[in-house]
């Protein structure tokens, strides 16, 4: 499914039929693949609201996906808040648009539940995540993320 005036991916709400290419792109991305993470990850999806976790569709193929979601509360983050938990694109179709196009929706459907700030945790080393994130207009927030090794 396409725009056939441009050759852009149609935008749709993710759906448990999905689920191989997720597998497939994250494979592509990570190198490794991890089924049984994305079962439970879509599993998830379906039963939380859909409102933002999305896919990227040209000519009836998954090209990239975004999982993200109003907060609730959760952690004590008021339920103004959105999350962006994933975003993937297959590596054929990166520096195109697709996660922008992505991101974008998803903003407007965040926005139409409430949403007006969206967290997102990024490896501080993962300079190309950071820098798409930058262009998106992120900026570091005061939040801090605290680990603890065991």
């Amino acid at each position: 499914m396409t725009d056939n005036a441009s050759n852009v991916p149609v935008i749709r709400t993710m759906n448990s039929k999905d689920l191989d290419r997720i597998v497939e792109i994250d494979t592509k991305i990570l190198g490794q693949p991890r089924p049984e993470y994305w079962e439970m990850k879509l599993e998830l999806v379906e039963k939380r609201s859909p409102i933002a976790s999305l896919v990227a569709e040209m000519d009836g193929e998954v090209i990239g996906f975004i999982i993200g979601d109003a907060s609730g509360w959760e952690y004590g983050v008021p339920e103004d808040v959105g999350w962006i938990d994933t975003i993937g694109v297959d590596p054929a179709y990166q520096r195109k648009g697709i996660a922008q196009m992505l991101f974008s929706e998803m903003i407007d459907h965040l926005k139409k539940v409430g949403v007006t700030s969206i967290y997102t945790f990024v490896n501080w080393r993962d300079w190309s995540l950071l820098q798409f994130f930058d262009s998106m207009g992120f900026t570091k927030g005061d939040m801090v993320n605290l680990e603890l090794k065991v």
